[in-house]
């Protein structure tokens, strides 16, 4: 039977489903929290957080062993941070913002990053040949470059170019994971292969351990994927592995543009990629932006509007409106009918463009690939560390 990290999926009428492969449905973040069996942040844990919108603002609301990693922090202990991107298409805004909250906090704390590339697990997941993916590939280096993390305190891992120290690792977690745990955990995967993942995920949040002994890690993931950190937990709490459990920061989705759920790029729902210029987000966030307004101007005015279903609103709110102050300003106007849907989707767009053409000038900026990565790369005393003893040669 699973632990207790990994409860059973066990049925429930009309909820919605959350699961590292699909999300679907209307999320009610709280009953997750029972779901799962995580906290909600405190004010006190938020106030010890690096400050942040994405925290400050309730986007990560929750989390499992927060206090440790925070207590590393302040103390100027050795602590990192694991968060990964499988790349299955162009990056767009929902997958490029955790990545910039990982930055803030090394620049903060100075917290050593590892960033994983599941390309396997794509290859597995998705319709996708391993040429395709691996252009992908090679297109989201360039963003994740861009973001400007420290090299000195960066570490990018591409499983299939790694394979040699990834998979040796995951045949030692695989071992501690039990067809059931997979099954009640994730469903009955489609493949083999995906039955086997969870332990090359695994690998993933325990590298910085594997590598530098027992520390506090922590895991700023999306909801749907804390399933990889409860079986990561289980093993981590096996007597053979001298791992701590990596702690989990978990977030809400930025919203979809058309409203409620994620950000998606496997779909027909459109989204705001990293390489749009500033036309594209304005007419993207004109067309297809949910808005929380009346039916007309006069009903407007007279009524006002929703921002918290407003989603170029709750874009802004997310991140890309800095001021608390101008943020609640901005809310209460629209209730009162001052400020228009509009109005609000033209500063969106403007914000989001600022920000995009910030990431677009870095990436331009880099050279080529692989130069550009090699200081981010394992290095020998680490893949040594990290590659089983031979008997060959």
């Amino acid at each position: 039977m699973p632990s207790n990290e990994t409860p059973p999926d066990e049925p429930h009428a009309n909820r919605a489903t959350v699961t590292p492969y699909e999300v679907d449905g209307e999320i009610d973040y709280e009953k997750l929290l029972d779901r799962f069996g995580a906290d909600r942040l405190t004010d006190a844990q938020v106030r010890r957080f690096p400050d942040h919108p994405l925290v400050r603002r309730g986007v990560f609301y929750a989390g499992r062993d927060v206090d440790r990693y925070l207590a590393a922090a302040e103390a100027g202990e050795r602590h990192s941070i694991v968060t990964g991107r499988g790349p299955s298409g162009p990056m767009h805004l929902g997958h490029v913002l955790p990545f910039y909250f990982a930055k803030r906090l090394q620049e903060a704390t100075g917290a050593h990053v590892y960033v994983p590339l599941s390309d396997d697990e794509k290859f597995l997941a998705k319709d996708l040949d391993l040429d395709a993916i691996a252009e992908h590939t090679r297109d989201n280096l360039r963003d994740l470059l861009a973001v400007g993390f420290d090299p000195d305190r960066t570490t990018i891992v591409i499983d299939t170019l790694d394979a040699d120290v990834v998979y040796p690792q995951a045949v030692r977690t695989a071992d501690a994971i039990t067809q059931s745990t997979v099954d009640a955990t994730y469903g009955d995967p489609e493949t083999i292969g995906l039955s086997f993942y969870p332990a090359v995920q695994a690998v993933h949040l325990l590298l910085p351990q594997l590598l530098h002994g027992p520390h506090p890690t922590l895991v700023p993931i999306a909801v749907d994927q804390d399933p990889h950190v409860r079986v990561c937990r289980d093993v981590a709490g096996k007597e053979r592995f001298d791992v701590g459990k990596p702690a989990a920061l978990l977030g809400k989705f930025l919203p979809s543009l058309s409203g409620p759920g994620k950000m998606s790029s496997s779909g027909e729902e459109p989204t705001i990629d990293l390489s749009d210029d500033r036309e594209t987000v304005r007419q993207t966030i004109d067309r297809y932006a949910y808005s929380g307004g009346r039916g007309s101007l006069d009903e407007h005015r007279e009524h006002g509007g929703d921002p918290e279903v407003d989603v170029a609103y709750r874009y802004l709110h997310a991140f890309f409106e800095e001021d608390d102050e101008t943020v609640e300003r901005l809310a209460e106007e629209y209730r009162r009918g001052e400020l228009l849907s509009g109005d609000l989707k033209a500063l969106a767009a403007d914000r989001i463009a600022d920000f995009l053409e910030a990431h677009r000038r870095r990436r331009e900026a880099l050279g080529p690939l692989d130069p550009e990565l090699e200081p981010y790369r394992l290095d020998d005393d680490e893949r040594e560390r990290l590659a089983p003893p031979t008997t060959l040669g």
